[in-house]
């Protein structure tokens, strides 16, 4: 959206920019570069950006009439310390004039989130949400969790507020209506049925267990359901049901009413089922110690689809209604807007904002703030929820930097870490070996943030725990480095402007604390790694685990430090014991990952030429990878797809040594 919109106007864009990099003491003030500019804008719609002296955008806003609101910015006094600071630090600003207002805001929600600036509320958490996609490409439909972009051919039904929401969902549907899950390769290779047959998740259309009409009706009942019409298609399994127990085929009548039982099942779970609305978000904020937490309700076809609760990063001076107001602006960027949104708090400009949804949905959509009915019992139900998330949050945050204090003091550091890195390594007899890094910052597990580093060494004998360590430790913190050099010679803005990622501070990609699941071998590794690096004041705690790998006997290792021990009941001890946990977990996944992508390769695709549909087509004519081998020339030459020039690549392929 903003890439088009910048386009648009690209005649209209002003860039009025004041040099502020080489500032001596007669370089002008933020007020005074903001007078400045004031004198080349248009009294028109737009976006403008203010710069600090290293190019770093402070902040994005919109106006209906640019002089008009930038003008407010000169002014001597007024404002909040949070305007104030951002004033003076200005020294350059950037406009880009848009044909509405309504543009505007659209651009400037596009271009907080793009660059993060530093006194504007931000949406920080913005994973896509999950749906569930009914293809449309085959015989027999998949029915499966979907996110990303919805290009793929099939029917679409959500958002749902989480993965668990639609795992939930899809069991059901398996339970009540034997819809596939499987992949079409794993399909079409099936001479049995699977598992979930067994169990009475699948009708096995795989081995024409059901006809293509008979799975269609499963389809388009399931379909029902998730469009709302539950109470119809509960109303024709009990019929079929009755007729089923009429004709005396009880175990036919059976397997409706446990149908029925799992719609019922899936029902109860979602809580609230409003009467009066199809489809709506319910967005309800709370503030309480200068902290929001907003919570977003989905409900879609008169069902509620989960919820989410958001903490977007916002001033402490600044009102729960204005961070409503851009949380809602920025939400929506990315993400299909429902007919009605439902509001605990009304926010500036909310005709402005209900314009611009409508524009971007293409039909009207409608910002409510309920007074009364069932609407408001929606949102009331959302806002209390926001209330005791926020409790929580604010729970666990007091206890968190209570154990940061705790570790402080246990390890010897300077000041409570803000950003610990976790490391561990998983192989199967040297086989498959993959580095795991874990990230924990005060507000919990950040787990965008995590790594795992496929390791390339091949020099490296078979279960070299010393030597994976190091090469995840060296191509970790080179990186760092690099990444430092650059943002300190390159004149490009970054995107957060008080990041200072240095390796003597505790900027957003420099840990304070490392710890290193093992012993003193380990950590001589890690020492070794960053005296070739040339970094310091990093803490760095190797900890191995106790006489038979009992937890609650772990020793920890510390350079220039004897070993030691913590208490069995030690608070910090269960705290390191879960840290280390969880980057066990992630190192586990991570080789399971990469093991069964491996198990899963074949032969065929190393051929240049051989894609994915003439890989499917000589595995079907020949049954599997070793029968294409065992194929001779003229054989292969009659797969269709396969031409007289691929037949003989893919037979030298096979027969080089011949």
């Amino acid at each position: 959206m903003a890439s088009s919109m910048t386009d648009r106007t690209k005649e209209e864009q002003i860039d009025a920019a004041v040099p502020g990099q080489n500032a001596g003491p007669m370089a002008p003030t933020g007020a005074e570069v903001i007078q400045n500019v004031l004198k080349t804008l248009p009294q028109r719609p737009g976006v403008y950006r203010m710069l600090n002296a290293e190019g770093d955008v402070l902040y994005v806003g919109k106006a209906r009439n640019l002089r008009k609101r930038v003008a407010a910015y000169t002014k001597m006094g007024g404002h909040t310390n949070r305007i104030a600071r951002m004033i003076s630090l200005t020294r350059s600003m950037e406009v880009v004039t848009t044909g509405s207002e309504t543009e505007a805001l659209l651009l400037e929600a596009n271009l907080i989130k793009r660059l993060k600036p530093r006194y504007n509320v931000l949406l920080r958490d913005d994973k896509s949400f999950p749906y569930i996609l009914a293809t449309g490409d085959h015989a027999f439909p998949q029915i499966v969790k979907h996110r990303g972009a919805r290009n793929k051919p099939g029917d679409y039904f959500g958002p749902f507020a989480s993965a668990g929401a639609v795992n939930r969902t899809l069991n059901t549907l398996q339970r009540a209506f034997l819809l596939r899950s499987c992949s079409d390769s794993v399909f079409e290779s099936r001479s049995r049925p699977c598992l979930l047959y067994q169990i009475k998740r699948c009708s096995a259309p795989c081995v024409d267990y059901v006809s293509q009409e008979e799975y269609g009706r499963l389809l388009d009942d399931a379909k029902g359901f998730l469009k709302g019409k539950s109470r119809r298609v509960k109303e024709q399994l009990s019929g079929l049901m009755n007729d089923a127990a009429d004709a005396m085929d009880y175990e036919k009548a059976a397997v409706y009413r446990d149908r029925i039982r799992a719609l019922s099942h899936v029902q109860l779970h979602q809580d609230i089922n409003p009467s009066t609305i199809d489809e709506a978000d319910v967005v309800a904020a709370h503030e309480e110690g200068s902290q929001v937490c907003i919570q977003v309700f989905f409900f879609r076809s008169g069902q509620n689809w989960g919820n989410r609760a958001y903490y977007p990063r916002h001033d402490r001076g600044q009102h729960v209604h204005e961070v409503l107001g851009a949380f809602l602006a920025q939400f929506y960027d990315n993400k299909p807007v429902p007919r009605m949104v439902l509001l605990s708090h009304s926010v500036p400009d909310q005709k402005l904002l209900e314009e611009a949804l409508s524009t971007r949905a293409d039909r009207r959509v409608r910002v409510l703030v309920p007074q009364r009915g069932e609407k408001k019992d929606l949102v009331d139900h959302a806002a209390r929820n926001a209330e005791a998330a926020l409790a929580r949050r604010m729970a666990e945050s007091a206890s968190e930097r209570k154990m940061l204090d705790a570790l402080c003091d246990a390890f010897d550091l300077e000041s409570p870490p803000t950003r610990i890195e976790v490391y561990d390594n998983s192989h199967i007899q040297g086989a498959h070996p993959v580095g795991a890094m874990i990230v924990r910052g005060p507000a919990g597990f950040e787990k965008n943030q995590y790594r795992k580093f496929n390791i390339k060494d091949d020099s490296l004998s078979p279960g070299d725990d010393y030597g994976m360590l190091r090469e995840v430790l060296t191509r970790r913190f080179s990186r760092l480095l690099k990444e430092d050099q650059k943002s300190a010679s390159d004149d490009a803005p970054r995107e957060e402007a008080d990041d200072a990622e240095s390796p003597t501070g505790n900027g957003n990609g420099w840990p304070d604390l490392i710890l290193i699941d093992g012993g003193a071998g380990q950590l001589g590794v890690a020492e070794e790694v960053f005296a070739e690096l040339g970094i310091e004041s990093v803490a760095l705690v190797a900890i191995a685990k106790g006489p038979d790998r009992n937890a609650g006997r772990e020793t920890f290792f510390m350079p220039g430090r004897p070993s030691f021990t913590m208490e069995t009941r030690s608070p910090v001890l269960f705290y390191l014991q879960k840290l280390r946990d969880e980057a066990h977990r992630f190192a586990i996944g991570s080789h399971r990952a990469r093991r069964s992508k491996a198990v899963s390769k074949s032969p065929l695709d190393e051929i240049p030429g051989v894609g994915g549909a003439r890989k499917k087509a000589l595995l079907l004519h020949f049954g599997s990878a070793r029968g294409v081998e065992r194929a001779g020339l003229s054989d292969l030459q009659d797969v269709e797809g396969i031409s007289e020039s691929l037949a003989q690549r893919i037979y030298d392929h096979f027969h080089s040594d011949d």
